[in-house]
């Protein structure tokens, strides 16, 4: 088997964020994103030393993209909200390994600052620690629901903002009297 790519790591990356969007993080083994990925099968191993490996380069990754699209909303707490629910949604794979530290090589360099960077933007989104962890619970729950099929919809952005919404103390409506 040949492979003529010029990034044969990130082509492997993405394949298995792929297949693990499909089937799960136990669904994917080494051998199965080999032949996803059209290479040998001793070709993931050399790569990524092993699953963990694998799976922590995903993460990484997801990391990585999760604080672009923070980056994108700006400081906009809504906008950062459904930044992050539209992320999980666009891409299942990596939000599915992200947060499961069992699952990764967890002192990883690469993945300790991608996690950093990520932590740093959803914490300057609320004017102190208790602010952001909320906000981050309920977009984050709110993206695991959708994700599992608990809330369902059309539109993820049109069904979590209202929900996101209620974050952000100058949007919030008032009750009905």
């Amino acid at each position: 088997m040949s492979y003529h790519h010029g990034d044969l790591r990130r082509t492997m990356t993405a394949a298995a964020a792929t297949a693990v969007a499909e089937h799960g993080p136990a669904g994917l083994s080494l051998r199965e994103l080999a032949r996803l990925a059209g290479v040998s099968h001793a070709a993931p191993a050399h790569h990524f030393g092993d699953k963990a490996g694998v799976l922590t380069a995903v993460a990484t990754e997801g990391f990585t993209l999760l604080s672009a699209a923070l980056a994108n909303a700006g400081d906009d707490l809504l906008a950062a909200g459904v930044a992050y629910v539209r992320f999980a949604v666009d891409h299942p794979g990596h939000f599915a390994v992200m947060f499961d530290r069992s699952l990764l090589h967890g002192d990883d360099a690469d993945l300790l600052a991608a996690e950093e960077s990520a932590a740093e933007a959803l914490a300057g989104l609320a004017p102190d620690a208790d602010g952001a962890r909320a906000a981050w619970s309920v977009a984050h729950g709110f993206a695991s629901l959708w994700l599992s099929g608990a809330i369902e919809g059309p539109d993820v952005v049109a069904a979590a903002e209202p929900v996101l919404r209620r974050l952000v103390p100058d949007t919030c409506e008032a009750p009905d009297a």
